[in-house]
């Protein structure tokens, strides 16, 4: 018999979920076991490895067979690893690609639930699930979300746990990249992450790029993934502040009209003044040089 959707007379679209494994093999395989687990009959997986020096990604590969496993030879970032992942999938048909950390857990019947929903519209060109803590599983990380201009990046609005839970998908003009269901005529369309920001914002930054284009994002709040995120109230590491904010300059530069850009500076510079004094004040140079960093590089 043909694997159907539960709506449809046409044959279930095929999905090839991408992970990306970066010297943590024990949630890798967590997260590849919930993925097989799924109750969607088209769903593919190709497992990344971004030249991980401790050999796990091929020690995940030798532990599930049914995986297709490609190694970069070098760390790409999360932009250029899921790359070769969303590549991979394009050129051996897909009709979607599920991105997804490998620090996450999806339910069974997730990828159904965002394959259903991406079918209601030939134009939605992403479909984000609810994102909960991975800690707390009744606290929501990401239920939607929309790209902020003025600090050129992308807001969750119940980032914090708070705030009304959706019933019904509704749309988004941010989505996360730690899981998200991409339309592969999208992603032909607008193309994958930009790899040139290596990780963090690229999120974002796909989503104005997607948004501008004409597709429609989507957050789908029947999807449930959970995914191991850092306890509230944590400092940023000095990675996240180079990346993030060195990035955010990168898509105000590029794509933000003169007024936003205004907007930005006026209020992206003064922050970073006050974060390095406060850096400085107590003697955290570590991170005071993240700051620099990613107020001059481009």
């Amino acid at each position: 018999m043909v694997a159907r959707t539960s709506d449809s007379e046409k044959p279930a679209p095929r999905v090839t979920a991408v992970v990306l494994n970066w010297c943590d093999e024990r949630a890798t395989e967590a997260c590849l076991r919930s993925l097989l687990a799924s109750r969607y009959p088209e769903l593919t997986i190709v497992l990344v490895d971004n030249g991980s020096p401790d050999g796990s990604g091929e020690a995940v590969a030798r532990k599930f067979p049914e995986v297709d496993f490609l190694q970069t030879g070098k760390n790409l970032g999360y932009t250029g690893g899921n790359n070769q992942g969303i590549h991979r999938a394009l050129t051996e048909g897909a009709d979607f690609v599920l991105v997804l950390n490998h620090d996450t857990l999806v339910d069974p019947d997730t990828v159904h639930y965002l394959v259903d929903t991406a079918l209601t519209d030939d134009r939605v060109g992403v479909v984000a699930p609810t994102v909960v803590r991975m800690d707390d599983p009744d606290s929501l990380w990401y239920a939607g979300g929309e790209f902020d201009a003025m600090r050129a990046l992308g807001v969750h609005w119940n980032g914090n746990g708070r705030g009304p839970r959706a019933t019904e998908p509704r749309p988004v003009t941010f989505f996360s990249g730690c899981a998200v269901l991409l339309r592969a005529d999208a992603l032909r369309d607008v193309g994958p992450f930009e790899e040139s920001y290596f990780l963090y914002v690229e999120d974002a930054e796909l989503s104005l790029r997607l948004t501008r284009s004409g597709w429609r994002l989507l957050h789908e709040p029947r999807a449930r993934v959970r995914h191991r995120v850092p306890a509230k109230g944590l400092e940023p590491t000095p990675a996240q502040i180079r990346y993030r904010d060195r990035n955010r300059r990168r898509l105000a530069r590029t794509h933000l009209d003169l007024p936003q850009r205004i907007m930005f500076g006026a209020w992206f510079y003064p922050t970073r003044v006050i974060h390095l004094a406060r850096y400085l004040f107590r003697g955290d140079l570590r991170r005071a040089s993240a700051i620099m960093s990613g107020l001059q590089e481009r």
